[in-house]
């Protein structure tokens, strides 16, 4: 067969590709682009996974040793052969279990182990400094239990005993530790939900609210805690700098009113003086006999009306001042108003992909479902998992994990419709919200979506990594809640995932 360049085989792939309606995945690119060129492709050579399993083979004996340094041997050169004479190894040596009590002198069968029962009472050591010191009883059991464990071949029937006074006391210490979580929770979303109600006109501390309300829903992680911590300090930092610029604005506001009643009293007192004066000017005029005795009464009156045309005119110039500003400091403080909403808007997104989070989620759902019940039209919910996200932060850092999230949801922000809504789930979990959609329209949404991401590879320490996701779809029903939704599209991913993941399945 005569070799052509790799370039005509790749136009000749993309054309059957397009011409058998084939999903233009790297599967079936493989599979087409080997047909065409009669060449097999040799399939990567799955380092990671083995170097997983050797970690977990026994090396027990100096025959496992030995062979498990040939298998780590075979594994970094990548050499098939030597991997499978390795293995064959294995199989003829056989493994030896190891024994969990050993008896190291004739009638101590019943005794632990020294080193196994130094690990059980470093176990128990640790569950009993986790419980606090609200379970006297239990502290007290478990001593007892480690101190009989960290002697010399400590009985096995004794400790079995021991053991079991603690592990029955244990239970009731640790159903007390979850009602005492789950009380605790539910006053902390009294406090927060009361905090809400008297806050009505507050949006800056309804937001705060809302943030330790989303904090606060199970399951609880430390690092989710930290990530809302960081964020509403972030938001009360600028909330409360909104707030007190708002404050000083108001101040001013109160001023500027003060003064401007002030001169408008001012006013009614210069114009009672003013017709005072002429009123004294006109009587003086009635008693007047001559012309010349005239004079002085008119001058008078001028005067008075000159004095009064001048505080008119420096009063209508400061209120004029005063009005510009008034409606200086109203504008400022609308400004700050926004800002304010904008702010406390911060606590109903995600800090690291700037995704909604749950509660956005739960908000944009409300509203979405309205508006398909008001319109009469198809409302989708897609469920998206990245693929392989373990062993992405395995091998190269949580830092990567993170940016490889980040730069999911910017990819899929890029190829959004302006009305659909994403959300960030949960660790590598995502929710697309899409309106006006039906289930068909979904699945090739989605499927538009996994091709985008395969065209925006990710880059981590000047290494390109292709970023995946399988996803579940489902339309809602009438008068479903969104809640039975998500499962549904939960579910269909998980088929997705056990399919082999970067596909899309309906619900």
């Amino acid at each position: 067969m005569v070799s052509k360049p790799a370039s005509e085989y790749a136009r000749e792939t993309l054309k059957q590709i397009a011409a058998r309606r084939l999903q233009p995945t790297p599967d079936n690119y493989q599979a087409i682009y080997d047909e065409i060129s009669g060449q097999l492709t040799q399939p990567a050579f799955p380092q990671m996974r083995l170097r997983q399993i050797a970690r977990v083979m026994p090396g027990q004996t100096p025959g496992q040793q030995r062979l498990l340094g040939q298998l780590e041997a075979a594994v970094e050169a990548q050499d098939w052969t030597a991997l499978q004479r390795t293995l064959v190894g294995y199989a003829a040596l056989g493994v030896t279990p190891v024994p969990v009590a050993v008896a190291d002198k004739p009638g101590e069968s019943d005794a632990l182990n020294t080193v196994f029962a130094e690990h059980l009472a470093r176990l128990i050591d640790n569950v009993t400094a986790s419980l606090g010191e609200d379970d006297e009883r239990v502290r007290q059991l478990g001593q007892e239990l480690i101190a009989w464990l960290r002697q010399p071949m400590p009985a096995l029937p004794e400790t079995e005993k021991l053991l079991s006074n603690f592990s029955y006391r244990l239970s009731f210490a640790a159903e007390d530790q979850s009602a005492i979580r789950a009380t605790l929770l539910m006053l902390l979303h009294m406090v927060f939900d009361n905090v809400a109600v008297l806050s009505q006109d507050d949006a800056w501390l309804q937001g705060q609210a809302q943030a330790l309300r989303d904090a606060a829903v199970p399951p609880l992680t430390l690092r989710r805690l930290d990530d809302v911590q960081q964020r509403l300090k972030d938001v009360i930092f600028k909330q409360s700098e909104s707030k007190a610029r708002a404050i000083e604005a108001q101040r001013q506001m109160r001023e500027l009113l003060a003064t401007f009643i002030d001169r408008l009293a001012q006013m009614d007192e210069s114009s009672a003086a003013y017709h005072s004066q002429l009123s004294h000017c006109a009587e003086r005029i009635s008693q007047v006999a001559d012309l010349q005795a005239l004079r002085p009464v008119l001058q008078d009156a001028m005067s008075a009306t000159q004095a009064m045309a001048q505080k008119s005119q420096a009063m209508r110039t400061e209120l004029h001042e005063l009005r510009q500003r008034a409606d200086t400091a109203n504008a400022e403080i609308e400004r700050l108003r926004q800002e304010l909403e904008r702010t406390s808007a911060q606590a109903r997104h995600d800090p690291l992909t700037g995704a909604l989070n749950r509660k956005g989620m739960e908000e944009a759902l409300r509203r979405e479902i309205s508006g398909s019940q008001r319109h009469d039209a198809p409302l989708c919910v897609a469920l998206l998992d990245l693929d392989n996200f373990k062993a992405l932060n395995d091998r190269y850092g949580h830092a990567a994990g993170d940016g490889a999230l980040l730069h999911l949801a910017n990819v899929t922000r890029s190829a959004m419709r302006p009305q659909d809504q994403l959300a960030r789930y949960g660790g590598e979990e995502f929710v697309l919200v899409l309106p006006g959609t039906t289930l068909e329209q979904g699945v090739e949404a989605l499927k538009r979506l996994q091709r985008e991401l395969s065209t925006h590879y990710f880059l981590s320490n000047e290494e390109h990594v292709l970023i995946t996701f399988s996803a579940g779809v489902a339309q809602l029903a009438p008068e479903e809640e969104p809640a039975s939704a998500l499962r549904r599209a939960d579910q269909a991913m998980y088929l997705a995932k056990r399919a082999g993941k970067n596909r899309v399945v309906a619900a």
